[in-house]
């Protein structure tokens, strides 16, 4: 989202915003996925059932996460801060239960700096370079050329984003996801864009996609990850047709946020 936003000048608060309902929506339809398909196979694991005084007192610990995640999405949703100042916010906040918590040190602190530097400076080179891109597609007049073709063919809003999904579906097989956003983005959406797509809806709809794209082979990042981590050292082909009803989920979602726009944009309408 930070990507999308900093390469078509979207409001990245509104972004984030944007992106809960429907985050809360595909969470929801992955678990229930998971639930059919658990009691159809007739293999459900049944985890041993902890007293309800235990399972109470565990949750205190969900109010460091709770904590950080209000002040950064309510310091966003209410116009309080800006994207960077909420992350710093909620820095903060997370410096202040570690310290609570007696394990802050400067050993940690090292490893977090230098982390973060490592992340950053990635993330800003690729920034650097999607914005030297952005500039030399629009000093010769591709993105002009591109948009004026697409909308001389008489597609629709709705025609375009079904080609755009069988686009970027294809598009994520082959390449990551920094690497698609980049060299995509400066071209459809000012081609969206024109059609009358909201720019904040097409945001969350590249996300989408690229999120997709993880879980598509051959070059699936989450997939190597999940196969990486299998404890029984199986083929990666298990993780393949594992994640394929996740995908058609996904595609399926996107379908539906097509019907009802709302969803994405609600939020940030309110903000």
């Amino acid at each position: 989202m930070i990507v999308y936003g900093s390469l078509t000048n979207n409001s990245i608060g509104k972004l984030f915003i944007a992106g809960i309902i429907p985050g809360l929506m595909l969470t929801g339809f992955f678990m229930l996925w998971i639930a059919i398909s658990s009691l159809a196979s007739g293999k459900v694991m049944r985890e041993p059932k902890v007293p309800l005084d235990q399972r109470l007192r565990s949750l205190v610990h969900l109010i460091p996460p709770m904590v950080v995640f209000g002040i950064v999405m309510g310091s966003l949703y209410f116009g309080i801060a800006t994207a960077a100042e909420s992350a710093a916010l909620g820095v903060i906040a997370a410096l202040g239960f570690v310290l609570q918590s007696g394990k802050l040190s400067w050993e940690l602190m090292r490893n977090c700096f230098v982390s973060t530097a490592r992340v950053s400076g990635m993330i800003l080179l690729i920034i650097a370079a999607a914005f030297i891109l952005n500039l030399t597609i629009s000093l010769t007049g591709v993105a002009e050329s591109m948009t004026k073709w697409v909308a001389g063919l008489g597609l629709s809003a709705t025609g375009l984003i079904l080609a755009l999904i069988v686009f970027y579906l294809i598009l994520g097989m082959f390449m990551d996801v920094l690497s698609m956003q980049v060299a995509t983005i400066p071209i459809t959406y000012p081609i969206a864009v024109a059609l009358g797509v909201d720019p904040i809806w097409f945001g969350i709809f590249i996300v989408l996609m690229c999120e997709l794209g993880l879980i598509t082979p051959p070059v699936g990042m989450n997939l190597f990850v999940v196969h990486g981590i299998r404890p029984d050292r199986g083929g990666i082909e298990d993780a393949i047709y594992g994640a394929l009803p996740y995908a058609l989920i996904m595609i399926l979602f996107t379908l539906l946020l097509m019907a009802v726009p709302q969803l994405v944009t609600w939020l940030p309408a309110h903000m």
